[in-house]
């Protein structure tokens, strides 16, 4: 992570490039893609080049940042940082097939005690033509992604207290069915909270951990959808609807270090994977036909002797 983010200081600001065969792909309308899952499922992917480079179609500057783009309905979507003559945040919307800049929109935020400092880290989301975009210190904006227009926004530092961590708010919003959904470490009870996705009135908050950077995804299990997620102290499942606790198993970070979980939950063929730079990994097989799950085999660690915690489901289900 530290590499591609020192890269991207020494070039002076990220350069986007698109090739002519990514412009006739799928959309990419969010963080790891359509099923937040990181896969591709486009035909007749292209295997070798007949050349060493491929032909660059355009470029645009833009300032710093670590949000990866989004690509949807022929516009691209990314959010940056300038420092002159105002310390802003913006967002910003390209046409994917030539490269000119369609609209921007920029609003102040100062950057105090946050490492890295570059930009905005948590990708945009497009979803039934809305733009939802969370910004470094939490500054969300659900904007019309054709034209930029502000259609509601929060300000989750002041209205959330939200505790921002170290590298700043990264997780990306999670939109599914008419909910949007951050997790941003907000004070009390608001570590994740789910809101209207049309209108931005809240519809539930939960639990009291610190916030990660990584970013919730949502599975199926015993004929519901649940949303699970690896906060700053443990890794949960959220009933979609309400916010409740359905299950949850600790993994916590090491007292020393603090949080410092980046990657996202992999779900795949019934198991869970999360992994923590510092922490090691963690492999949880998900009940089919209630909600729990099970630790799948020990635990493993990078630095430090594997302990077993023991998953439980919550006192509520």
């Amino acid at each position: 992570m530290q590499s591609g983010m020192s890269s991207f200081l020494v070039l002076g600001g990220l350069w986007l490039t698109l090739s002519a065969a990514a412009v006739r792909a799928d959309d990419w309308p969010q963080w790891r893609g359509p099923g937040r899952d990181g896969v591709w499922k486009e035909t007749g992917v292209v295997e070798t080049f007949d050349k060493p480079q491929l032909d660059l179609v355009w470029r645009q500057p833009i300032g710093g940042g670590y949000c990866g783009p989004t690509v949807a309905q022929g516009r691209l979507y990314v959010a940056d940082r300038l420092t002159t003559p105002t310390e802003q945040e913006r967002i910003l919307c390209f046409d994917a097939m030539t490269g000119e800049r369609l609209w921007a929109y920029a609003y102040e935020r100062e950057y105090r005690n946050l490492q890295y400092a570059s930009g905005p880290r948590a990708s945009i989301s497009i979803d039934d033509g809305r733009a939802y975009a969370l910004g470094s210190f939490a500054d969300f904006h659900c904007l019309d992604a054709a034209s930029g227009k502000v259609l509601w926004g929060k300000d989750m530092l002041k209205e959330y207290q939200v505790r921002v961590p170290q590298w700043g708010i990264a997780a990306a919003p999670l939109v599914e069915g008419d909910l949007v959904v951050l997790h941003v470490g907000g004070s009390n009870g608001a570590c994740l909270v789910a809101f209207d996705k049309k209108t931005g009135e809240e519809r539930w908050r939960a639990l009291n951990d610190r916030a990660s950077y990584s970013a919730p995804i949502i599975i199926d299990q015993a004929g519901k959808r649940v949303l699970v997620c690896l906060t700053g102290e443990r890794v949960v499942g959220l009933d979609l609807q309400s916010g409740q606790l359905d299950w949850e198993c600790p993994f916590p970070p090491s007292p020393r270090r603090g949080p410092i979980t980046v990657a996202s939950p992999v779900f795949h063929s019934g198991y869970l994977f999360f992994t923590n730079f510092y922490e090691g990994s963690l492999l949880l097989k998900v009940v089919p036909d209630k909600l729990a799950v099970e630790e799948a085999g020990a635990r493993c660690t990078s630095s430090r002797t594997a302990t077993r915690f023991g998953c439980s489901p919550s006192a509520a289900s």
